[in-house]
């Protein structure tokens, strides 16, 4: 384990106090090395490994690095996925929450307008994906001409996902002078092309993992049939009773019948793929991160932006097309220094991709036979006894930091004259409040949302009721988070 501590970066104690409250308190491997050199306004290229805290690697130095005064996106961080867009994207705010750096998620099938509108406020970070971000270029309702740094995270993927051609056009759209961040679990020729294309002596930093897996994860795999395959996976889940488990599939189909099927069995189980909608995608995510139900059945797509560090297993109900994707696939268990099981159930037509696969990550996955039924019957009373207990809900470090938070939604904005500063001096002057207890402000035209922080939230409710801003008396409600 480091030995570092983030106080010695010489951190702002906002960052700092941020970074506590989520219970960051010594940095990983890659957040060690990232960190100076990200602070010293250098460019990067990253190899490390899904888990290892890369996120916070480049978004402690980029909400270090943004002034709060600059109105326009100072910083661009691009992501192969919406549902990763959006984790960054809660991550950034959650670690710039007391600086109150205003971080915005830019993805498909989300309305465009809302999106126009939110970068019509001060925004200090941009999160996105690239088709996305590029349609906002196109359109010329994104700023870039304060972009001073930019991420390109799970560079891999995103040129995996055929996304090269548009992240080369953002790269040449924005600023010439900036710092350049790449992160990437694998390191293809593309990406190494990206990086001697675009990028300004950058500083090569690998965080080196037994092979391209982590040591923390246990791989086997085991030969079934096709018609087997459920049994097959109904015993492995009775034998290994994970507590938290993902279940990948190739294909929407796959996911949407494995899951009617485990429903079946009456499997405390839920699913999430590219058809479902977004709001139903965000539901299902939240839930499984709470404990809610044990078994996530996913495709590779949706599940990139899985960031929960107690996911005890990951099986591989279909082996996945890509060798690359089995990295990512595995790499979601193990996570922050925990041990986890992959297990792989392969086919016989499966042959040609297993040998890609164990080519790629360098070594033979180890053969073990299905559990035989004598194993099954001595695991399903505890299996049972599992099942059959109220789960227990998991806390969640971003949910501590949020506890003490309060948004609330004044009925006046801009078209009534009333900037962030009216807001912030007026409540900053109630008894029992100071600005540090003010934090992201989002005025829009007839609304304005002011989040209070460290529990205030219902002393500044109830002192506002009967207090003016800039001469005129508000209603003020809470908000919705």
């Amino acid at each position: 384990m480091s030995k570092h501590h983030f106080a010695q970066y010489q951190l702002s104690e906002e960052i700092v106090r941020a970074l506590s409250s989520l219970g960051y308190e010594t940095p990983t491997e890659v957040q060690t090395e990232v960190l100076p050199i990200a602070l010293e306004k250098k460019d990067l290229v990253v190899k490390s490994q899904t888990g290892s805290g890369k996120t916070a690697a480049y978004g402690i130095p980029l909400c270090e690095l943004v002034d709060w005064n600059e109105n326009k996106p100072q910083a661009l961080i691009l992501t192969p996925t919406r549902e990763l867009a959006l984790q960054v994207n809660e991550d950034i705010t959650n670690i710039g929450r007391y600086k109150r750096i205003k971080s915005t998620p830019l993805f498909g099938r989300s309305p465009f307008h809302l999106q126009k509108a939110e970068l019509k406020q001060r925004t200090h970070i941009v999160v996105g994906t690239p088709g996305r971000v590029l349609d906002h270029i196109e359109r010329g309702t994104i700023s870039l001409g304060r972009i001073a740094y930019l991420v390109i995270d799970e560079a891999d993927e995103m040129l995996n996902m055929g996304f090269i051609e548009q992240v080369q056009s953002i790269i040449q759209a924005l600023p010439s002078e900036r710092v350049t961040m790449l992160f990437s679990a694998t390191f293809p020729e593309d990406v190494a092309k990206l990086s001697r294309k675009y990028m300004d002596n950058p500083v090569e930093i690998e965080i080196k993992a037994s092979g391209l897996t982590t040591a923390t994860i246990e791989h086997s795999l085991i030969q079934v049939t096709e018609a087997d395959k459920l049994a097959v996976l109904h015993n492995v889940l009775i034998v290994e009773n994970p507590d938290s488990c993902i279940i990948f599939c190739r294909t929407q189909e796959h996911v949407d019948t494995l899951f009617r099927a485990m429903a079946d069995l009456e499997l405390p189980c839920d699913r999430i793929h590219g058809g479902l909608e977004q709001e139903e995608r965000f539901e299902v995510m939240n839930a499984f991160r709470r404990g809610q139900f044990r078994y996530l059945i996913a495709t590779d797509v949706a599940a990139r932006g899985i960031d929960i560090t107690n996911i005890t297993h990951v099986i591989n109900y279909d082996i996945p097309l890509d060798k690359e994707s089995y990295v990512h696939r595995t790499g979601r268990t193990g996570r922050a220094g925990k041990t986890g099981k992959a297990i792989t159930l392969v086919t016989s037509k499966d042959s040609h991709r297993l040998a890609e696969i164990e080519a790629y990550i360098g070594f033979s996955i180890p053969r073990v036979k299905a559990p035989s039924e004598e194993t099954v019957d001595r695991s399903r009373e505890a299996f049972e006894l599992k099942l059959n207990k109220v789960p227990e809900q998991r806390s969640d470090k971003r949910e501590q930091l949020n506890k003490n938070i309060m948004k609330l939604n004044f009925n006046g904005g801009k078209k009534k004259k009333f900037r962030a500063v009216d807001f912030v001096g007026t409540i900053a002057k109630l008894d029992g409040v100071s600005a540090d207890d003010i934090g992201i402000i989002t005025i829009l035209d007839h609304v304005t949302d002011v989040e209070i922080l460290n529990g205030k939230g219902p002393l500044v409710l109830a002192l506002m009721q009967d207090t003016t801003i800039k001469g005129k008396l508000l209603k003020v409600r809470k908000g919705k988070k």
